[in-house]
């Protein structure tokens, strides 16, 4: 029986489970990440047992202080500049991997590079107390839709995980921004939480796009999937469809949908960021076998958005992306 506690009473649970090798799912400021021990292979294992995830996908590692990721990570003064200006916060950095580092290598999937992130709230007490970095994917069966809140990740992952902590919805509802730094270029990996503008600003570089192959987690050409299918930037809804809407004016057919959800009745990007997950899950519960989605902006956090959406729309049957 999966055991629930609010974060405010949970440390000392949740530590002594990590020492443990087990995983925890616990709220950070993005999504719900499933946790466990970055430096133990048992509890990596674990992690990917819960979730049902490829070996080949790796996990982000959360640290709780430069100092301790400065023993994971190499940091060049631009990784440096962007970690100084976004962390705490949900922003990856893709860098290579410190030799010596007690990173495991099934969290890494021996790429020779970390991914690397500096969470708020619990997560950083948890990690701070615990004295190690976690390696936390989102708190989800492997490329299904991710938790924003507790009670998803008991309906998802309840029977295989002992405890999921309770802090409520999670502020950003996207995952972190994934970049990798090399050479004085950055590669946008995965768009999320912070818009490629505001790290262009502080970089003073404009982000590459085009990645290729499995360079870190949500690159899987399906993810994010709920059960139904997805189809995006709709015209209209078709018959026994569920409808995901944004902004104030509906596409022709609304009226027939068998479910109505909007990600931000005012168009707000921020706020459609938040309501992705929970709005997607929510549909799926109601029994429709396609999510019709209306158009989503592209700039700004919608990049993100759209993102997760393709994702989920996409081809259940592709493994990876396209090399």
């Amino acid at each position: 029986m999966t055991e629930v506690l609010p974060a405010a009473e949970a440390l000392s649970r949740a530590v002594e489970l990590l020492r443990a090798g087990e995983v925890v799912a616990l709220p950070t400021e993005t999504v719900y990440g499933l946790a466990g021990d970055a430096t133990s292979g048992t509890a990596a294992a674990r992690i990917f047992e819960a979730k049902g995830r490829p070996r080949f996908n790796p996990l982000i590692v959360h640290v709780s202080s430069m100092v301790m990721a400065d023993e994971i990570a190499v940091f060049d003064p631009l990784s440096r500049k962007l970690a100084a200006a976004f962390w705490p916060g949900p922003l990856t950095l893709v860098l290579p991997l410190r030799p010596g580092s007690r990173v495991h290598p099934l969290v890494t999937a021996d790429l020779g590079t970390v991914a690397l992130r500096m969470p708020r709230g619990f997560a950083s007490g948890l990690i701070a107390a615990f004295g190690r970095p976690l390696a936390a994917p989102s708190a989800n069966s492997s490329g299904r839709v991710s938790a924003t809140t507790a009670q998803a990740v008991v309906a998802d992952l309840g029977d295989r995980i002992p405890l999921v902590v309770d802090g409520g919805a999670t502020p950003v509802g996207l995952e972190s921004t994934i970049v990798k730094v090399s050479d004085g270029r950055i590669l946008l990996l995965r768009p999320g939480g912070i818009g490629a503008d505001e790290i262009e600003a502080v970089a003073g570089v404009p982000l590459e796009r085009g990645a290729k192959g499995v360079q870190a987690p949500g690159m899987l050409a399906s993810h994010y999937a709920p059960g139904a299918a997805v189809r995006t930037d709709a015209a209209s809804v078709r018959d026994g469809e569920a409808l995901l809407a944004f902004g104030p004016r509906r596409i022709a057919g609304a009226e027939r949908a068998r479910a109505v959800l909007n990600l931000s009745p005012a168009g707000d990007l921020r706020e459609a960021a938040a309501n992705l997950f929970s709005h997607l899950h929510a549909l799926d519960r109601s029994g429709a076998a396609t999510i019709a989605v209306e158009p989503v902006p592209h700039a700004g956090l919608g990049e993100a958005i759209n993102d997760r959406l393709a994702r989920a729309a996409a081809p259940r049957d592709v493994p990876a992306v396209p090399e």
